[in-house]
């Protein structure tokens, strides 16, 4: 006994793939302000962190820290490092009263040749300085 089986084609599978594509490329570009904002949430999060371990490190030296390892600051490792991390982080400057400390991206979320950038300083607000 023959029977046939209800299948779809090779042309209308790739009719379908074309539509999908299409649909796609209409959609990235409303997507992009989305997914930026979603890895820079990253930033906020780690700088948050590191304003946590700055507080704690000054209320047992009664002075901030230049060295992330000095407050057991782990830096995450970046997507160039094949970690998943899309910012480096550094302190920028410390004192006995105040710091200051920033999350750069290195990558370039939207293609626009302009790098996401945020800081965290004594008062623990991440601050957006350049945006991506």
């Amino acid at each position: 006994m023959n029977r046939k089986l209800k299948a779809y084609n090779l042309q209308e599978i790739l009719v379908v793939l074309v539509i999908i594509g299409i649909l796609l490329l209409i959609a990235l570009p409303n997507l992009m302000p989305l997914i930026s904002k979603a890895k820079s949430t990253e930033a906020q999060l780690q700088l948050v962190h590191l304003y946590n371990s700055q507080k704690t490190y000054s209320f047992m030296y009664s002075k901030y820290s230049l060295d992330l390892n000095e407050i057991d600051f782990e830096v995450p490792k970046t997507v160039k490092e094949e970690g998943r991390s899309n910012y480096i982080y550094e302190i920028i400057s410390a004192t006995n009263n105040s710091f200051k400390a920033r999350a750069t991206a290195i990558t370039d979320f939207d293609g626009d040749g302009v790098f996401n950038v945020w800081e965290i300083d004594e008062n623990g607000v991440p601050k957006q300085m350049v945006k991506d």
